[in-house]
């Protein structure tokens, strides 16, 4: 049976260098076959995961010589933390290999949604010639408000200013006292939603931030603000989300991440004719560099561990 069981997509060429001379399982559509699952973990000491595999309950309890999990990025609400801990799992995320490619993702996004313009393709090639419709706005001179100021908002942080926008974020657990503060405007949440043209959500995915970002929040954002999700799923209250667009109260928003993931027929019903709405499969932190640099931390650091390291 396999020592190493890697159950979503990873570079194989990063496979097949780094966890040479193993045994290895690799097989991206494991995920969607439970049963699979369950019995190739079963003599496995690591088990290598993205965001959808759950690493809980009856998958822990199939792993019984599990010792390391290796997370593909960087969020860990798919695994039971207190369970690994108690066992003596360890859990090993890609800690910064995607931050560049999330970030990119999020001012490409507020670049999108304040110009407003590049859905227009079908109308212009159909003869249409909306251009007083489509007067967008500019990012210079407009504020980037980030929840959460770690290490990907910060990377944010840099883009936005190098393009002329100002920044401002809300983050009770980074001290007053940080140098990251030179840069941008210490605020708390409720003024910086009144403040910025457009918010990026920057936390992970816990009991204080499930719909943190719910109608009264939605409510709090000026007019014409844009909002951008590509941290986690639940943070937004989707179905406020949708009124808001609906009712022209924001100018737009980008989901990459949802509360239901993956997205099917029936959960992305209702974002169905929703105006100025920008859809993503969880994709923000993947491009083919930042895959590889993802797939290679990850695999060094499972056979650290696992070489005692």
């Amino acid at each position: 049976m396999a020592e190493i069981v890697v159950a979503e997509f990873m570079d194989e060429g990063v496979i097949a260098e780094v966890f040479a001379g193993r045994d290895v399982v690799y097989d991206p559509a494991l995920i969607d076959k439970p049963e699979a699952l369950l019995a190739a973990v079963a003599d496995a000491r690591a088990l290598v995961v993205r965001n959808r595999t759950q690493v809980r309950g009856a998958l822990l309890e199939a792993a019984a010589g599990l010792e390391v999990v290796g997370r593909l990025g960087v969020g860990l609400d798919n695994i039971d933390l207190d369970a690994c801990k108690a066992r003596g799992i360890a859990v090993r995320p890609a800690t910064g290999a995607n931050d560049l490619s999330v970030a990119e993702y999020v001012v490409t996004a507020a670049f999108v949604l304040l110009r407003g313009v590049y859905a227009a393709t079908d109308h212009v090639a159909g003869g249409a010639w909306p251009r007083t419709q489509l007067m967008g706005r500019e990012a210079a001179g407009k504020q980037m408000g980030l929840v959460g100021f770690g290490a990907i908002a910060r990377e944010v942080a840099t883009r936005a200013r190098a393009l002329g926008m100002t920044v401002a974020a809300f983050d009770p657990y980074v001290e007053a006292s940080d140098p990251a503060w030179l840069d941008a405007e210490r605020c708390e949440l409720d003024a910086l939603l009144a403040s910025s043209h457009v918010i990026s959500l920057h936390v992970p995915l816990t009991k204080e931030t499930r719909h943190l970002i719910n109608a009264g929040a939605l409510g709090q954002m000026q007019p014409g603000a844009c909002l951008i999700n590509a941290a986690r799923g639940g943070i937004v209250d989707e179905a406020a989300l949708v009124a808001a667009l609906k009712e022209n109260r924001l100018s737009g928003a980008a989901l990459d991440v949802f509360e239901s993931e993956p997205v099917t027929a029936e959960t992305g019903a209702r974002f169905r004719d929703v105006p100025n709405l920008i859809l993503t499969p969880h994709i923000a932190g993947v491009t083919a560099e930042s895959n590889l640099r993802v797939s290679r931390l990850t695999a060094e650091t499972v056979v650290a561990h696992l070489d005692g390291g």
